[in-house]
Parts: structure tokens; C-alpha cells; sequence
């Protein structure tokens, strides 16, 4: 993966620009699998193969697998990678949606196992959709792997479980809903890193909801790593949990929106963290302890109308661990179940705070479904976003969270911190070379324009830091094809007119 960083400003006020995009890999080429295909055919876009294993069993590092749109009816497991079959950190298998098509894979015929395992090493999915496996929809058993905007549904277990010391995996902006373990339903969640997990998972604006047992489930059973697994949530929202489809409450699932660890024997450590998280409307709690004995650390969280407790760390850990709770929002339920060692600041249920349902624009969870984005990212909701007269606007300490006015707001909501929207423009001929221009004007007056070149195709990321290193603002992040590209930047965050 290569790095450039390149300054705005030559004085002493300047944000840099860091592009990441990946590497192509020499002769790395493009396999098609498509509902119309052959597996006797040889993968090109014209005689592409009807199945993404034999797509995987022709690909090596570097190459992208392009799945049409369509639904893929099967009876067995997909198994993507091994112990002989990994990518690089330069060179991933790529198993891509085709861009602007959905490729389902539908395992309703399925009498056993996962609907898709991914075993291998550096292996990036993105825009698949899996559905009615008879046990998760996909099971992550490798590391360093990406799974971006997929969705997982009615499975007959978690939609999503990383588990046989899967390690350092990117869940990025994608859907777990509906799975359930029939008969009884207390094993379904939608996220499942448990078990016998690895450590340095991490979940980005990822949504659960309506699954049977938890939104998150961290259970432990095998002590990892010499018992110290740690996974990292942001901007993740989990809802309805512990009720089926149909919206009847389900009393043998756990009902939990994050839960954030437990053992067997009530003697694992499972270490969590959550930034921006929001849990609501679940059948028991929001963010649940559940006899975790690791560290556990909760910034900027809301709770809202969990069944019993909002947030609940009501027992103490193993010596040296902690629990802290800073700058988090709880509204409508019980409230929370903290034990005395909990270090909490600045949390709305403290000292000082009074809050009711005028602190927030909505408490309508219309929306909380909505279609994601163009760019897969998080729909725009009002729901417990912060009105403007609120006690709780700039009433937050600072936790190394990006943040606008004098300090960070409380709750998973920071006000203004959405950027406007970004266009990107293609605008001619393929470049040469690698490179970012300039932007102008500079400084911004009242916007700034960024044009920038790609030689190859490729998943690019760009990014604003301010010159203490601290990420201000993400403007792309998505696969582009070779181009030169504009994109005009209007400020948001902490960034404004004259920056």
C-alpha cells in the first residue's frame, strides 16, 4: 500500500492530506462469476464462471473477483482461502460486487455448516449479500481480512462470526438482521466475535437488529492470546435485539444490543471498546457486561429505551482491568447498573445533568433502516442527535474523539460534524502516474477543489489531518477506476472558511 502526505498551507496553519490506495500486483487480472456463467469457461467478462469457488480457485494475490448481480442458489459451502491460499498486505484476493449490481447468495438449500468461510489471509469482500445459511451467513476463521458493505440475513445462526483466532479483520458499514437458530433462538446474533476469537477485530459503521440473541455477542470460551482478545467498535448501531422478524419478542435469546464479553466459567477477559456506539429499543440491555473480566471502555455512547438497563458493568474485573464510561448518553429504560469502580465522566445520568426527550431533535427511529449511502456509509438520521438548546452541546471532555465548538458533545452524535457532500468528477484522460495536486483555492474561501490522478484501478481513501495528526475528516473512501478526478471539499469539523 503506498502513502504520500501532502500539506495545504506552507505557514504555520496547515492540514495534510494522506492518500492510501492499494498496489497493483504486475499481470494481477479481472475474473467475472455471474448467474449465466460456466465453470468450463475461462472467466472473462464475456465467459465468466457461474461460481465464486471456481473464480477463487483460479485467482492468486492481486487479482479481483467481480460477482454480477443476481441471486446464486446453493446447497454447500463457499470456502475462500487456507493455509496455502493468502494474499499480502499489498496484493488482496478481491471478491467485489460488481459496481451498481447485488450478487445474493441464498443457501436455503443448505442442510449444514456456513454459508460463506473465509480462512485465508488478506482477502477483501465487498457488496456481497448472504442469506439462509444453515449456520452463520459468513464465518471469518483467517486475519487481516476486509469485509465491507455486505449484508447478512436469516441465517440459522450469527450472521457474522470471526472465530479459530481470526485476528485484526475490518468489518466496515455492513448489515446483520433477522438471523435466528430455530427452534429456540438463543445463539443468533448478528456480530459474533466469540468464542475462540483472535484480537484487533474491528467494526465500523456497522448495523445489527431483530436478531434473536445479541446485536454483538463477545462470549469467551478459549482464553486467546493468553487471555487478552481486544475488539474495537465505532460508529455502530444495534437495535431490537431479541425480537423476530415480525417484531413477537423472543424470551430465550439474550435480547442484548453489545455484549461485551462472559465466559462459561465467568474467568475470561475479553478487553472492548466502543466510540459512538448507539443501542436502543432492545429487549434487556444496551451494553451489557455480561461477567466479562477484561477492560471495557465506552466513549460517546448512547442508550436509549433498553428493556432493563441502558448500560450495565455491575460486577468487578481481574486486577488491572478497567471499566470506563465517558461522555455517554442514557434515556428511557432503568438507566444504568454500574459497579463503584466504573470510571465515569461527564455522562449524562451524572451529577449536574438533567435530560429529557427536548435534549435531542427526535426520539423517531425512523430511518435507522434506511438505505446506506452511495459510499456504503450510515444513513442521515435526527434520532437522539442533539437539539440545538441541549445541556448536553459541548458538555463532553476530550477523549481523542474529532469534535466541533469548545468541547465534545455527550453521546454518540457530534453536532456538525457531518462534512457536506462530496461529488467526485472524473474529468479526462488516464494518467501516468500517481499523484495529488494542490488544492484551490488555499486557504478555503468558502471551499477548496482537489483534483488527484490514478494510474491504476484501485481502493482509494483520502483523508484531512490537522497538524497534530488528528483525522478532521474523511472525504473518499471507494473503489476508483484510472483517472484524473476533482472533488470539491466544503469545510465541516473543525475546519472553516480561511483554514
Amino acid at each position: 500500500m503506498l502513502k504520500c502526505s501532502f500539506s495545504f498551507l506552507k505557514q504555520n496553519t496547515f492540514v495534510t492530506i494522506i492518500i492510501f490506495f492499494w498496489t497493483i500486483a504486475l499481470n494481477a487480472k479481472i475474473i467475472f462469476v455471474s448467474t449465466s456463467g460456466n465453470d468450463n469457461n475461462d472467466g472473462s467478462k464475456q465467459l465468466p464462471f457461474a461460481t465464486l469457488s471456481k473464480a477463487a480457485s483460479a485467482a492468486v494475490p492481486g487479482d479481483t473477483i467481480y460477482v454480477r448481480g443476481g441471486t446464486y442458489s446453493l446447497s454447500s459451502t463457499i470456502s475462500l482461502g487456507s493455509s496455502t491460499k493468502n494474499g499480502t498486505a499489498y496484493n488482496y484476493y478481491k471478491v467485489f460486487a460488481y459496481p451498481g449490481e447485488k450478487p445474493i447468495f441464498d443457501f436455503t438449500k443448505q442442510t449444514s455448516s456456513d454459508g460463506i468461510k473465509l480462512n485465508g489471509k488478506y482477502w477483501y469482500l465487498k457488496g456481497i449479500e448472504s442469506c439462509y445459511a444453515a449456520h452463520n451467513g459468513i464465518a471469518i476463521n483467517g486475519s487481516y481480512n476486509i469485509v465491507e458493505n455486505c449484508s447478512v440475513h436469516d441465517n440459522r445462526n450469527s450472521g457474522l462470526q470471526i472465530g479459530n483466532g481470526g485476528s485484526y479483520n475490518r468489518i466496515i458499514n455492513s448489515d446483520s438482521y433477522y438471523n435466528f437458530d430455530a427452534p429456540l433462538g438463543g445463539n443468533a446474533d448478528g456480530f459474533s466475535p466469540k468464542l475462540d476469537v483472535g484480537t484487533g477485530n474491528y467494526f465500523y459503521g456497522c448495523r445489527s437488529w431483530q436478531n434473536s440473541d445479541d446485536g454483538w455477542d463477545g462470549y469467551m470460551r478459549v482464553a486467546v492470546g493468553a487471555d487478552t482478545a481486544k475488539t474495537i467498535l465505532e460508529n455502530c448501531w444495534t437495535f431490537m435485539n431479541g425480537y423476530l422478524k415480525n417484531g413477537q419478542q423472543i424470551a430465550t435469546g439474550n435480547g442484548n444490543g453489545f455484549k461485551m464479553g462472559g465466559s462459561d466459567g465467568k474467568n475470561l477477559r475479553h478487553n472492548f471498546v466502543l466510540k459512538n456506539c448507539l443501542a436502543f429499543d432492545n429487549r434487556v440491555k444496551g451494553f451489557d457486561q455480561n461477567n466479562n473480566l477484561g477492560s471495557m471502555t465506552l466513549y460517546n455512547c448512547t442508550g436509549y429505551r433498553n428493556g432493563t438497563y441502558n448500560f450495565s458493568i455491575p460486577s468487578s474485573l481481574s486486577p488491572g482491568n478497567t471499566a470506563t464510561i465517558i461522555n455517554s448518553v442514557s434515556l428511557e429504560s432503568q438507566g444504568t447498573s454500574l459497579f463503584s469502580g466504573v470510571i465515569s465522566k461527564n455522562n449524562s445520568w451524572l451529577a449536574g445533568f438533567s435530560i429529557s426527550s427536548a435534549d435531542f431533535v427526535t426520539i423517531d427511529t425512523t430511518g435507522v433502516r434506511g438505505t446506506r449511502k452511495p459510499d456504503g456509509s450510515l444513513p442521515d438520521i435526527q434520532f437522539m442527535h442533539l437539539s440545538s438548546n441541549s445541556k448536553l452541546i459541548d458538555a463532553g471532555i476530550d477523549v481523542g474523539i474529532p469534535y466541533t465548538g469548545k468541547a465534545p458533545d455527550i453521546g454518540a452524535f457530534e453536532d456538525g460534524m457531518a462534512m457536506y457532500p462530496v461529488e467526485i468528477k472524473k474529468v479526462d484522460k488516464i494518467p501516468d502516474s500517481f499523484s495529488l495536486e494542490q488544492n484551490y483555492p488555499n486557504p478555503f474561501n468558502p471551499s477548496t477543489t482537489i483534483r488527484f490522478h490514478i494510474k491504476d484501478a484501485g481502493h482509494l481513501t483520502l483523508k484531512v489531518f490537522d497538524i497534530s495528526g488528528k483525522e478532521v475528516a474523511s472525504i473518499i473512501d471507494q473503489q476508483l477506476t484510472p483517472g484524473v478526478y476533482s472533488t470539491t471539499l466544503i469545510p465541516g469539523h473543525n475546519l472553516s472558511s480561511g483554514v
